[in-house]
């Protein structure tokens, strides 16, 4: 490495008594493969009583007046666009814009280490880019990490043990009183941190070497599954029909509570009595309900998943869509928008896309269902009617008559898949959603795909990267071109800056300490909703498809680790982790965001268990990735 960026970058410990502590900052005598410089940092107390302190190690990039940032899986740019509804934290130059804790708006912010799915923050300038990394914990206990800004220039920094500033981010619109962790240290008490420096251009995209060099130094710890793909698909198919499904009307609603009895005690309001139509629930998982029954030859199951896409399938918006989701209490109506009559569209897409798959699927096995047929014409007609000149779908359409209410967001991508995969139908889709990838390629190339999800507004996502890769490999598919295949690459690049590459520590009083839960492989939700969740499972083939293509064996390595991370805590019979057989939950908590980390919402989610059956049923058709390689396989408890 040249001398000349270490020195620029300026790397400087501050926080302690100079006259109490003497500092050691040794640079490592070799470089690592991703350009990064080792760096560890001794201190020892030299005070005669013991001291309450903290040490920050600081590094400096110049030439960055508007500097973009990455701490993957928590902070992407600016995080929240300005008009975002959705309150956590959003980066403004103070030149811009007045700060404003409060309403979490900083130029500066420092966060725990464990709400980052790597730890490292990255910062890019005009000329050059910089990225911090540390591990979770050190002697010290947590870390932290963050940025700040001032004029022109970005400085990253590493927190021993963890503040966070200016307030802390705990899943609310109210801020936290923000945590300020110190060690207590003894006179004589020495301690040694490490941290690594890496020098990178001003390419935003040049994250990837850097994050797999991270993701390798914590191979030694992989997920630990405690039941085969078989077997997971076996707990999720009952579960998914046992608790979920209803037949009049057929429906798979949204949450089954593991406590029955308070469930009963509360007349049913665990039990959300709601569908959507995808996304949270409806055709993506009664398609996998459905093609698990075809494969076992339970005709239950088929049944069931066949009755639930009818009920969709037959109840459809005056606009020629799906409505957005079905509730006990008033039938068929919107999404979840406060705009009235509006329709989500990357909620119509999935649907569309699945139900296209499963009348395919069906259609091969001999069985027409032309209702099936017809709706998937149909919402596709709409998306491509409303499509405007640039390419844009839009991401909320008028249940009356399909215009489109806001045009913001990357949401609309998932269109682009469902018409990719739908040229069979008719070829005047292929152009639709050609155009329609290239206006989102934008979003990829930006690195800020936002919007996909209903509960979150504009926010960046990891649901936006399923949703960019699946339409990227949709596109690829159909026609054999390489800059779709270079899309794909790039934003699964992207969705993996969501994916856990070491395990949190859990504290073993903790359900998940206690467990031995493994957070390898698992994805960050959204810098909003800090939470762990399964959804990466929803595109599963394209990620197994991306690593044949382009020859890239690290695709499917983090593709297995999802798969392996999610048959843990799939209840393998009643009482296990306080559950009923076959219930997984929908959100497991790495850090301080909604509930305390180291717990489990303890609700089973149709989504959560459909994209375990999705993903299990796609991996059985393709044996030949080994998703259960003996050293991984676990049985019994989980410990």
């Amino acid at each position: 490495m040249a001398a000349s960026w270490w020195d620029e970058a300026r790397l400087t410990v501050s926080g302690l008594d100079p006259t109490l502590f003497e500092v050691e900052l040794c640079r490592g005598a070799a470089g690592t493969e991703a350009g990064g410089v080792r760096v560890t940092v001794g201190i020892t107390h030299r005070g005669v009583v013991p001291v309450e302190a903290r040490l920050r190690v600081s590094a400096t990039l110049a030439d960055a007046d508007d500097p973009y940032w990455l701490i993957p899986g928590l902070f992407y740019g600016e995080n929240r666009p300005a008009g975002n509804e959705r309150l956590y934290p959003r980066f403004a130059r103070a030149a811009d814009e007045p700060a404003d804790p409060g309403r979490f708006v900083s130029p500066a912010w420092s966060f725990r280490a464990d709400r980052a799915a790597t730890p490292v923050v990255f910062a890019w300038g005009a000329s050059a880019g910089l990225a911090l990394a540390v591990d979770e914990r050190s002697t010290l206990g947590l870390t932290g990490l963050g940025f700040s800004h001032d004029g022109d220039t970005a400085r990253l920094h590493a927190d021993f043990p963890a503040v966070e500033a200016p307030v802390s981010y705990v899943g609310g619109p109210q801020p936290a009183v923000a945590l300020a962790e110190t060690h207590r240290w003894q006179p004589g008490e020495r301690h040694e941190v490490e941290l690594c420096l890496y020098q990178l251009p001003a390419d935003r995209h040049s994250y990837p070497p850097v994050l797999r060099e991270r993701h390798a130094r914590y191979a030694a710890e992989p997920p630990r599954p405690w039941v085969d793909v078989a077997q997971a698909a076996e707990l999720a198919a009952y579960g998914l029909h046992r608790w979920h499904f209803r037949p009049e009307p057929a429906v798979l609603l949204e949450t089954a509570a593991f406590d029955r009895e308070f469930n009963d005690n509360v007349r049913g309001q665990g039990d959300r009595e709601a569908m959507h139509v995808a996304w949270i629930s409806g055709i993506p998982y009664a398609y996998a309900l459905l093609a698990h029954g075809r494969r076992r030859g339970d005709g239950e199951y088929v049944a069931a998943g066949t009755a639930v896409i009818d009920h969709v399938c037959a109840n459809l918006a005056p606009a020629g869509t799906f409505w957005g989701q079905w509730t006990a209490a008033h039938g068929w109506g919107q999404s979840w928008t406060p705009v009235d009559g509006g329709l989500h569209a990357r909620t119509l897409g999935e649907a569309t896309l699945f139900l296209h798959r499963a009348d395919r699927a069906e259609r091969a096995a001999g069985v027409e269902h032309p209702d099936w047929l017809a709706a998937t014409r149909s919402n596709l007609d709409v998306a491509v009617r409303g499509q405007r000149a640039d390419g844009n779908f839009g991401g909320l359409l008028h249940a009356e008559d399909g215009r489109v209410l806001s045009w913001l967001g990357s949401a609309g991508l998932t269109w682009v898949a469902a018409l990719a995969e739908a040229h069979d139908l008719d070829p005047g889709y292929l152009p639709a959603a050609r155009r329609g990838g290239e206006y989102y390629a934008r979003f990829v190339r930006e690195e800020f795909l936002h919007g996909a999800p209903e509960d979150v507004d504009l926010a960046p996502t990891s649901e936006d990267g399923y949703a960019a890769i699946m339409a990227y490999l949709a596109l690829w598919r159909a026609t054999g071109e390489e800059h779709w295949l270079a899309l794909a690459r790039h934003a699964a690049d992207w969705m993996l800056t969501f994916r856990y590459s070491y395990n949190v520590h859990f504290a073993e009083h903790t359900l998940l300490g206690a467990y031995g839960f493994r957070s390898r492989g698992a994805d960050q939700a959204s810098p909003s909703n800090q939470h762990l969740h399964a959804y990466g499972l929803i595109c599963l083939p394209e990620m197994v498809e991306l690593a044949a293509a382009t020859g890239d064996r690290y695709y499917l390595d983090r593709t297995r680790e999802n798969l392996a991370c999610f048959r843990q805590f799939i209840a393998r019979a009643d009482g296990d982790f306080n559950a009923y057989r076959g219930m997984a939950s929908e959100r497991y908590y790495q850090t301080a965001c909604f509930q305390a980390k180291g717990m489990l919402l303890t609700l089973s989610h149709a989504w959560s268990v459909g994209v375990l059956l999705l993903g299990c049923e796609a991996a059985l058709s393709i044996p030949q990735a080994d998703w259960d390689p003996p050293s991984r396989r676990r049985r019994g408890p989980g410990r």
